[in-house]
């Protein structure tokens, strides 16, 4: 079908079997985020699949910054980073070809099985992501990501774990010094995004940390962490910390693992951890995090392998029929867990408590909002019905 409106052509997804610059043929679409939408497609000259992501936008000032987050990627060089081989325009369109990754987000984990994740598995997943920020922000230009939460976390079927979405990165010079070219849209995902970013005080290495620990926490406990802002609120007002302790919401956390997600999920970017290295040392203090095993490995695979469809009938089963396929996916999950049971051991470690603080600065920009007009959630001018939402809320400096 022929779009007759130009203005429309570049927010349109593109339908199976499309073939672009005579070369990527589009087989389905993978999802969309909160500026582009992303396809698997068949690289027809070398015959093997692809990841095609579409800016959704006809706005050129954005799609410098789609140019941007492709030529930031193509210059990486790490085994949890995408690879990125080519960015065109067509037909009033921008898109660039990355690494296909075949697997599942950890959101789509999360939503499949409800619940907490197995404690040796999150730590072992946090090793690697920690590796990838150690990487980013020592680069030559360093890299914060600012966007690190369950959706962009996606696990292959050999349990390796990949981080996803450069759509809101900020690169900086050599001299950590932001121009004009370094600058990215602005925008944040509530309930991982630290106080700082949300108040648009800038962001740093410390805000990727506390977004990493704020996924941990809805990884470990099975519940979103509260967003920055009502926490503050909170603090400001006087009001219980409605950040609860890992441990005290699942005691498979353990006291020194909570403590070290504590800190990372400090609201004062000064009292989280100093580095991603740092941070990284700390899980490590706790327990092994080697590569995953053979058995991880397969346990993962019958994992991804199960029809969750079926597992949601067992919930309510006919009463005249058992269903072999839903004992089978119990049966592969079982084995899933037996093979996370066996992956790590821990010994004790304790992390000093460290008491929750905020900059003044900070401190002073939520007064000003909480004297003003943050609703009962603590969301000034929050669209309704996003109290619960995990959805992106950009805008442009």
């Amino acid at each position: 079908m022929t779009n007759n409106n130009p203005s429309n052509i570049g927010v349109t997804l593109l339908a199976p079997n499309t073939i672009l610059q005579s070369r990527y043929r589009i087989v389905s679409h993978l999802g969309r985020g909160g500026m582009g939408a992303v396809y698997e497609a068949i690289d027809l000259r070398l015959g093997h699949t692809v990841a095609l992501k579409q800016a959704l936008t006809c706005d050129e000032k954005l799609w410098k910054q789609f140019e941007h987050e492709a030529r930031m990627m193509a210059a990486l060089d790490h085994p949890v980073l995408p690879r990125v081989s080519d960015y065109f325009t067509e037909d009033n369109r921008a898109f660039f070809v990355m690494q296909f990754v075949d697997g599942s987000d950890l959101s789509e984990i999360i939503a499949q099985q409800p619940g907490p994740l197995p404690r040796n598995a999150v730590v072992a997943w946090a090793d690697q992501v920690l590796d990838a920020l150690i990487y980013l922000h020592s680069h030559d230009r360093q890299i914060i990501h600012r966007d690190i939460k369950p959706h962009n976390l996606r696990v292959t079927n050999g349990g390796r774990i990949l981080l996803l979405d450069f759509g809101l990165a900020k690169s900086k010079g050599a001299n950590h010094e932001e121009n004009e070219s370094d600058r990215s849209v602005f925008g944040y995902s509530p309930r991982y995004a630290p106080l700082e970013q949300i108040q648009d005080l800038g962001t740093t290495p410390q805000s990727d940390i506390y977004a990493l620990g704020a996924t941990l926490y809805h990884l470990l406990t099975g519940v979103k962490p509260p967003d920055a802002l009502t926490r503050a609120t909170a603090f400001i007002t006087s009001q219980p910390n409605p950040l609860k302790p890992a441990h005290e919401i699942n005691s498979a956390v353990g006291v020194e693992l909570s403590e070290i997600l504590s800190r990372a999920m400090q609201q004062n970017p000064n009292a989280r951890y100093g580095s991603a290295r740092e941070f990284r040392e700390a899980l490590r203090r706790i327990g092994r995090v080697t590569e995953p095993v053979s058995e991880l490995a397969a346990a993962f695979a019958a994992f991804e392998s199960t029809d969750f469809e079926d597992i949601t009938v067992l919930a309510a089963p006919r009463v005249s029929k058992t269903s072999r396929r839903g004992a089978h996916a119990i049966a592969a999950f079982v084995i899933l867990l037996v093979a996370f049971g066996v992956f790590c051991r821990y010994y004790p470690w304790k992390l000093p408590t460290t008491q929750e603080t905020m900059p003044a600065t900070v401190a002073t920009s939520v007064m000003e909002e909480t004297s003003g007009s943050i609703n009962k959630a603590g969301w000034k001018n929050r669209k309704p019905g996003a109290e619960n939402s995990d959805e992106r809320l950009p805008r442009r400096r």
